[in-house]
């Protein structure tokens, strides 16, 4: 009998994950997205071998610490569009993880556990409640994107400056009063979305930031005038105001 590998239950309206999926231990991609799940069991700790795993649009009030033993995973964990308030400390535990979704829950922080995950490429956390950032996020070395549309978050850590490789940077529909020094020094950064913010100034370092190429201010109190949305149009950047 052939290894089944993939399992695909999307759209399924299972209710509850049947008890035969956790004995499937040679499983890389689990798909159980969609299902109006309420509940993860533990025994989810049993899928040694996933490398993707989507739990995405559920009623998932939370996940178990046992996502934490699922080290091989290594492409995508989806946890969007469910009802989660936190975030188990585990998670800390998948450092081979490139690609995270907790976009659409209930989250008010992201925990420092989060700084552990060092193999993310791409970290969407849109759409929650949060206010602010752990410090332990500028440990994501090798994060290019960063997805924070739609929170309360008031400043960015200064450790944000240990985020190198970030490309895209989506900070819409927050509370925003200003722009920590710590971005300036962020070499690859490409495209910012500050749009629906609360900024008023801006720092003189952004027209500095050597790979700019998009940056977007609609919704503010900027003063489109400024000299620095000036230069930065002059060497190319898009500056929308």
């Amino acid at each position: 009998m052939a290894v089944r590998h993939t399992l695909n239950l999307w759209r399924q309206v299972l209710g509850e994950v049947p008890e035969s999926v956790w004995r499937q231990t040679e499983l890389r991609v689990l798909i159980l997205a969609d299902n109006g799940l309420t509940a993860i069991p533990p025994a989810i700790g049993r899928l040694h071998q996933l490398n993707t795993l989507d739990l995405g649009h559920n009623a998932l009030s939370s996940v178990p610490e046992e996502l934490g033993k699922l080290t091989e995973l290594s492409d995508c964990l989806y946890l969007h569009d469910n009802q989660l308030t936190r975030l188990p400390d585990s998670l800390g535990n998948l450092t081979r993880l490139r690609y995270l979704n907790v976009g659409e829950n209930s989250l008010t922080t992201l925990p420092e556990m989060i700084g552990g995950m060092s193999g993310l490429i791409e970290l969407r956390a849109q759409r929650n409640r949060l206010i602010t950032l752990p410090d332990a996020l500028g440990q994501l070395r090798n994060l290019r994107e960063l997805w924070l549309r739609g929170n309360a978050i008031e400043h960015l850590p200064s450790s944000a400056a240990g985020l190198r490789e970030l490309r895209h940077l989506d900070l819409r529909e927050n509370s925003l009063n200003g722009l920590p020094e710590s971005l300036a020094g962020l070499p690859l950064l490409r495209q910012i979305d500050l749009r629906s913010n609360r900024l008023g100034q801006l720092p003189d370092w952004l027209a500095l930031m050597p790979s700019l190429e998009k940056l977007d201010l609609r919704w503010n109190e900027v003063d489109p005038s400024l000299p620095l949305l000036s230069e930065l149009e002059r060497r190319g950047c898009v500056v929308l105001t």
